[in-house]
């Protein structure tokens, strides 16, 4: 390629992608952001070699970055509208018109419909859109159909006879979708007959990918969450699993299309899977063998349906029966494949990719202190809390000892062989860890307790999700021989300090600690059936504090083996009885050790957290409605009492002041008796025997004759 030519290839470009904010779409355009124009024209060019060995200088990383592609699309929501930092622009609520503008502002559009079927009808305008409108084109534009090989499921067989024969992209034509995928594949032909028009203007492609993985997953999350989370014994394999799955890694998939952007191949429809042959039981087998408990269990088809995790999409891709190769990828493509050979043979990898993106890591805690200071309710706490395993010394001897013991039992297996090997084994360590507790009075020597620790802090749940190493070890020689590096364990040549095991070293070391006097009160305060049967009686617990307490005087304890790792111990100081619940210890942990690394909750504590909210706020509407009418009921009977009350007064004032006018009327009754009653009765009389014709008149005038102060 000439200097010219690899000077025009390498002109940044702008890329518009559907939906980045879904799966597939944003590691593509994550991928595409990193990528140099036309990187992928060169043969291991001197820029790629430099980037992989990390020697590029400055100058050279900005003149590579200045070349990368840049990155526009679409969102669901304007709740995710933020843009990232691979992104230059996003859109959300666009009208066609709109869009169309922004479609043609860019020289490749990218429409992926594999996982968003929602997807087609505007793919389909947007091809059918800019192929109207070629005449306004300022330059040469791609459109980019990323589809599925779901459009190839009820394809049927090159040779009957041979059904073993894989498709290749010479098929295409050949293909019968899924029933479920009949919108897909007429999407392929309208884009695949528009890019004929005219290909210097527009030029289309198709690219049908397969079941995609990796970067966090997909398709196969629910398996790798299931084997994760490590609470089933067997995962499941949703009907016989003989079934071939066509897969490809996400990032595998973003590397054809930028190998299509950069070689505008003469072939329309690609197929983008890779070498494998692997069916759904070889892939659920190595997810749960590497992540889960190494055991699957088939079960019929239609539990699938059931799952809320699972869409029917990835139910149907996950039954899909296939063979189909990618032979123009190998044969004209400079593809950097990543995971070639599939899932299978790359699962450490994959795993470690789901963990990083998922932010699934470990959280590695040791708790530290003397008897009675809280370490066990410490541990419970944390564990609650960050969905860690909770490890006890105790504990993991009994476990030991009963899955030893069940394996000793073993009778029906596979292989007869190994198993003979295995039990032989399990039998010899048993009769030993019986025998050691036989000479020592029940306790077991500490190289069988180091054996026993090293293997559960080894095992896969305390490797998911992380573990509370509770009160171990006691000391400096303890920490030494538990935590030291395994022999197949490369040595860090670099590293000043001395080696150690990076799988189950604890991150974080909390100690805690108080004074022998708060200790003993706090002893002292259990109750007596607390105490029965436990290390904190009268005559056990002072020895035991003053032997922990000499153990961690000299200068080597356990605290100072955490030192010399350079592993930082947080010191927190247990000086109040009254935090029974640990609160304000659980508070400075939060701050020290951050935020969970896990799924947080699960749909069913989901819903059991709704319900307890909901319940908690029922319970404080009958509270309040409660309060409400008891205030109510006092208030009326309040009002009772100051009416009765009032009533009451209103009676004796009524009464009184009957009493005062009946005292005041007397003499006034008294005169009228004497002086006014004899004279009316007297009239009255008069008046009857007269019968004047107006005895008002007449009266009036007897009253004044009559009257005796006249």
């Amino acid at each position: 390629m000439s200097g010219e030519n690899k000077e025009n290839s390498r002109c940044a470009k702008r890329i518009f992608i559907n939906r980045i904010d879904t799966y597939s779409s944003k590691c593509i355009a994550k991928f595409l952001s990193t990528c140099v124009a036309g990187a992928s024209l060169e043969e291991a060019s001197e820029v790629e070699m430099e980037e992989e060995e990390g020697i590029m200088s400055q100058d050279d990383q900005s003149k590579v970055k200045k070349g990368t592609f840049e990155i526009v699309g679409t969102v669901r929501s304007k709740t995710q509208e933020e843009k990232s930092s691979f992104v230059t622009e996003l859109y959300c609520s666009l009208t066609q018109q709109e869009l169309l503008l922004k479609l043609m502002d860019c020289d490749v559009i990218i429409y992926n419909i594999s996982e968003n079927a929602e997807q087609i009808e505007e793919a389909s305008w947007a091809i059918s859109a800019l192929h109207a409108d070629l005449d306004n084109f300022s330059g040469s534009k791609m459109f980019i159909l990323i589809s599925t090989v779901m459009t190839w499921a009820l394809s049927k067989p090159i040779d009957p006879d041979q059904p073993e024969i894989p498709f290749t992209e010479e098929d295409y034509r050949r293909r019968r979708p899924h029933p479920n995928f009949k919108d897909h594949i007429t999407a392929e032909k309208l884009v695949v007959k528009m890019g004929k028009t005219n290909e210097s203007r527009l030029s289309t492609y198709v690219v049908a990918s397969g079941l995609q993985y990796g970067m966090g997953e997909n398709t196969f999350h629910f398996f790798f969450k299931t084997s994760w989370l490590g609470e089933v014994y067997t995962v499941p394999v949703f009907g016989p699993g003989d079934n071939i799955i066509p897969t490809i890694h996400v990032n595998g998939l973003a590397g054809v299309v930028q190998n299509v952007i950069d070689h505008k191949p003469k072939t329309h429809y690609l197929v983008a899977v890779d070498d494998s042959k692997n069916t759904l039981q070889d892939i659920v087998k190595v997810i749960s063998q590497v992540l889960g408990p190494g055991k699957v269990e088939n079960v019929p088809k239609e539990d699938a349906f059931l799952l809320r995790d699972l869409t029917q999409t990835d139910i149907d891709g996950l039954f899909v029966n296939l063979r189909i190769e990618a032979v123009f990828l190998k044969e004209y493509l400079n593809l950097h494949w990543v995971c070639e050979s599939g899932i299978v043979e790359n699962i450490d990898s994959v795993v470690e990719e789901y963990k990083q993106s998922r932010g699934l890591l470990p959280i590695r805690i040791c708790i530290l202190g003397p008897p009675a200071i809280g370490k066990s309710t410490v541990a419970e706490r944390i564990c609650k809390h960050y969905k860690l395993h909770h490890v006890k010394v105790k504990d993991a001897i009994t476990e030991s000892v009963t899955q030893l013991e069940k394996m000793v039992q073993m009778e029906d297996v596979e292989d007869e062989n190994e198993n003979d090997d295995t039990v032989g084994a399990a039998q010899e360590f048993l009769e030993a860890l019986k025998e050691s507790m036989d000479q020592n009075g029940g306790r077991l020597d500490d190289q069988f307790v180091i054996r026993i620790m090293k293997d559960k802090l080894s095992s896969k749940p305390c490797k998911n999700q992380g573990f509370v190493l509770d009160g171990f070890p006691k000391t400096y020689e303890q920490a030494k021989e538990l935590f030291n590096a395994d022999e197949d364990e490369p040595e860090d040549t670099r590293s000043k300090l001395p080696p150690f095991n990076k799988k189950i070293i604890p991150e974080f070391v909390l100690s805690l600690n108080a004074t022998d006097a708060f200790l003993k009160n706090r002893v002292l305060n259990l109750p007596e059936s607390a105490v029965e049967g436990t290390h904190y009686t009268q005559d056990q617990f002072p020895r035991r504090l003053a032997a922990f307490r000499e153990n961690n005087v000299e200068d080597e304890t356990v605290l100072n083996y955490f030192d010399e790792l350079e592993i930082h111990i947080e010191h927190i100081e247990i000086t109040s009885s009254d935090d029974m619940e640990y609160l304000i210890v659980m508070e400075k942990i939060k701050e020290v050790v951050g935020d969970a690394r896990n799924y947080g909750l699960t749909s069913e504590e989901l819903e059991e957290e709704e319900r307890r909210k909901a319940d908690e706020r029922l319970k404080e509407v009958a509270t309040e409605k409660a309060e409400t009418e008891r205030k109510e009921a006092n208030e009326a009977a309040s009002r009772v009492a100051r009416w009765e009350e009032w009533s009451k007064r209103m009676e004796e004032v009524n009464k009184l002041e009957q009493e005062l006018l009946e005292a005041q009327t007397v003499p006034l009754r008294n005169y009228l008796m004497k002086n006014v009653m004899p004279t009316l009765t007297q009239g009255l009389i008069e008046c009857c025997k007269t019968k004047p014709d107006d005895p008002i008149d007449f009266l009036a005038e007897y009253l004044f004759r009559n009257n005796p102060q006249v």
